[in-house]
């Protein structure tokens, strides 16, 4: 079974997962201005808010790694963006997510 909360009007398929980019710093800690070129660079970071059930391989389904609420890093060109209710999300597949922060 799928996961997204109530309030998201988007379900994802198979194994997409949705994801609330996390705000881009253009300031590093120590104050040094970080331009917009240098921050593409490092894989995209977010909050997972909805995910698929999961894809089918030899009749079987495949359970989803990812959960709703896990913070991710994923690969910066392997997603779409949308704006939902005026939010911004990426939709991508669980195979472009490169890690869960724990």
């Amino acid at each position: 079974m799928a996961k997204t909360p109530e309030n998201l009007s988007i379900q994802p398929l198979a194994d997409r997962v949705v994801v609330k980019p996390a705000p881009r710093e253009e300031v590093s800690a120590s104050g040094i201005i970080i331009p917009d070129t240098a921050s593409r660079e490092k894989p995209g970071q977010g909050i997972v808010v909805a995910v698929g059930p999961g894809k089918y391989e030899d009749g079987k389904l495949l359970p989803m790694n990812v959960k709703v609420g896990n913070t991710v890093l994923f690969s910066k060109y392997g997603y779409d963006e949308v704006k939902i209710d005026g939010q911004e999300y990426f939709i991508l597949p669980e195979s472009s997510v490169l890690g869960i922060i724990k």
